[in-house]
């Protein structure tokens, strides 16, 4: 795979939203069963998609934030807190996606986001300034 372009531009991408340690993790995890699939989304979610030019990262990161909101997966979520961060978002930022999310995905959706973002962001750098909302 590695003289395949789509792939390594993917990888590239893969590993400069998600860093370094996280990717090597999924790498190692792979088996025979998951294979294929980290294959896909490296070569399609991260080599075409994210490699578009018409949104930079930080607008993909936070169309990623509010569409993790809106299915309510909060696992994906946590990764994507932290992809932001990578791509430059602010606490503050990531707070108004979520904000904003509350209104098209609901309160309980919004909530629970808040809850993980500030788990995300404690790690981060200690607990957010204002993070533009408050768990109920």
């Amino acid at each position: 795979m590695s003289d395949d372009p789509l792939y390594e531009r993917g990888m590239r991408v893969r590993r400069e939203v998600l860093g370094n340690e996280h990717v090597d993790s999924a790498i190692a995890r792979t088996t025979d069963l998951t294979a294929d699939f980290q294959d896909f989304i490296t070569r399609y979610a991260w080599g075409e998609i994210w490699t578009r030019p018409g949104l930079d990262l930080r607008q993909r990161s936070c169309v990623t934030l509010a569409v993790l909101v809106a299915l309510g997966r909060l696992e994906e979520l946590e990764m994507h807190v932290r992809a932001a961060l990578r791509n430059g978002l602010t606490a503050d930022e990531i707070g108004e996606v979520l904000l904003h999310s509350a209104i098209y995905c609901g309160l309980p959706a919004a909530n629970a986001a808040f809850a993980v973002a500030q788990r995300v962001l404690a790690e981060h750098d200690g607990p957010p300034g204002s993070s533009g909302g408050k768990e109920e």
